[in-house]
């Protein structure tokens, strides 16, 4: 008899638990009438770890290629994020260095196409096209080259990495880069890709002169300088790729000086006619202009405002676009969260989810890119992560990924950003943001609960909706589950993101 009642208690208390567990509301309002920027893609890229991954045995590589780049579904469980952007790293030649590169980590060690006779060939890096080519394959119709350092042939202390924090592309072979690019840009599209854009520099504030990585920084002069010498390549060669510039280290680089006196306020450097580095009317350069949300991301006040004025910034050039062109979690988040330590969990998903989200619907971001792809450290920087083996080892999912693919494999190139209102905007806690796709007006809504209380969603205005469709979940249980909606009100649990995708009625529908 004791033993029932302490039973009988225990069920008491387990019952009152759930009763008491509190249940917010959230009512949206979409407004479709006002419109914002054009999705261009969601993208990744392929350092350092797809030069060995792609040389992995055929199932395993296949199934990683299906996880980035898939559209398709099974039994409407999506089979990856549908990346619409792959990014492919342009090494300098610290591979072929091997000891002697002063790159200590052989991973982060780049091959080279560039041939001591200055001959190009594609032969260095097969597991890099390998992916590039099982991308085209799913669909992927973007492809971009980016080049941390110029191929140390180039550098002046043929290292891919500086000595003194300056830049180390030697002048007097500035020419011979720009037409070793064009022509693997040629030699690629002999081969049936289709590179469309080259980024020729990588976070030039950086002095990059500790070998961690290959890199080299530059002054905005010595940027508008390349930049020109690569526009007047592509023209000779009949190179149609656009040229993308700048990736500054962080985004307020874009819009101030900052700490870095001759690289910081690159829009005006750059798109500013009256500028001595004015790039804006190069033919082959893009009407974009990129930067990297790492070390901006906290606290929430101030990342939102960084991201207010960037987008006031560049709202000052007509028809100037912003792409947040790189991004992992790194230190330096006072405290949010750390760097170190892969997390496969829900914690880091959560925590890049607002950064896209504040990043697209602040910085009005037309573009977002995760950095690795596929990282073989114990860090919060990969979508996958797989064994540091060369050959063959044991690939692992994170939510990082699936999180990631709630924007990437529902907003497609060229939906457009509207309006949504949120009855609990002014929490910081529930966001929501909402795309149009223009061929059928169809609306995505896509929503991140970071608290630990489910909501109600419910949509004002509900009778001009079709809610016969699916939404797709990730949270601790899930990676883009599928959830039916039927009716205007449903349920986001705590901990999660959701997207869901409606269809307007016509107006002799309604």
């Amino acid at each position: 008899m004791k033993q029932l009642i302490l039973f009988l208690w225990f069920l008491i208390g387990v019952i009152s638990l759930g009763f008491a567990q509190q249940v917010d509301s959230l009512l949206l309002k979409i407004n479709p009438e006002n419109k914002y920027q054009t999705i261009d893609h969601f993208g990744a890229s392929d350092a350092w770890s797809i030069q060995f991954v792609g040389n992995w045995p055929e199932v395993k590589r296949n199934a990683i290629a299906d996880l980035l780049f898939s559209i398709d579904s099974e039994n409407g469980q999506p089979k990856g994020i549908g990346l619409s952007m792959w990014r492919f790293n342009l090494g300098a030649g610290s591979a072929e260095q091997g000891d002697s590169s002063g790159i200590k980590d052989e991973w982060r060690r780049a091959p080279s196409f560039l041939k001591e006779e200055g001959k190009v060939e594609l032969s260095n890096s097969s597991g890099q096209l390998w992916f590039a080519n099982a991308a085209k394959e799913r669909g992927v119709e973007k492809l971009l080259l980016f080049s941390n350092s110029p191929p140390v042939n180039f550098t002046k202390n043929g290292k891919a990495f500086s000595s003194d924090g300056k830049s180390n592309l030697a002048l007097e072979k500035e020419a011979d880069f720009a037409e070793y690019v064009s022509q693997v840009i040629l030699k690629m599209e002999e081969k049936g890709l289709n590179p469309g854009y080259f980024s020729p520099l990588n976070e030039p504030q950086w002095d990059w002169k500790d070998g961690g990585q290959e890199g080299n920084p530059y002054t905005n002069e010595e940027i508008a300088s390349l930049i020109r010498t690569i526009n007047r390549s592509f023209v000779e060669n009949h190179v149609s790729a656009k040229i993308d510039v700048a990736e500054a280290g962080k985004i307020n680089y874009l819009y101030e000086k900052a700490d870095k006196p001759f690289r910081g306020n690159q829009i005006d450097e750059f798109f500013n006619s009256e500028s001595p580095n004015y790039l804006g009317d190069l033919s082959h350069v893009s009407k974009v202009i990129s930067a990297h949300s790492y070390f901006t991301t906290s606290p929430f006040q101030a990342s939102e405002e960084m991201r207010e004025k960037l987008a006031s910034k560049i709202n000052q050039y007509e028809g100037l676009s912003y792409w947040m062109s790189e991004y992992c979690i790194l230190g330096g988040n006072d405290g949010e969260i750390n760097g170190g330590g892969k997390d496969l969990g829900m914690e880091s998903a959560l925590y890049i989810a607002r950064v896209i989200h504040q990043d697209l619907t602040v910085s009005n971001a037309s573009a977002w890119n995760w950095w690795l792809a596929v990282s073989p450290y114990n860090y919060k920087d990969g979508l996958i992560y797989i064994d540091k083996n060369k050959e063959d080892g044991q690939f692992y999912t994170s939510k990082m990924l699936w999180t990631l693919g709630n924007f990437s494999r529902f907003i497609r190139p060229g939906f457009q950003r509207i309006e949504v209102e949120s009855s609990l905007q002014e929490k910081n806690e529930v966001f929501a943001s909402a795309y149009q796709n223009p061929q059928d007006e169809t609306i995505t809504i896509v929503l991140v609960n970071t608290s630990e209380n489910d909501v109600i969603v419910s949509l004002d205005e509900k009778n001009l909706y079709h809610f016969d469709s699916l939404g797709f979940l990730t949270n601790e249980g899930s990676d883009l589950a599928p959830n039916a909606i039927r009716e205007a009100s449903f349920h986001l649990p705590k901990k999660s993101v959701f997207t869901v995708s409606l269809k307007i009625k016509t107006a002799h529908q309604n």
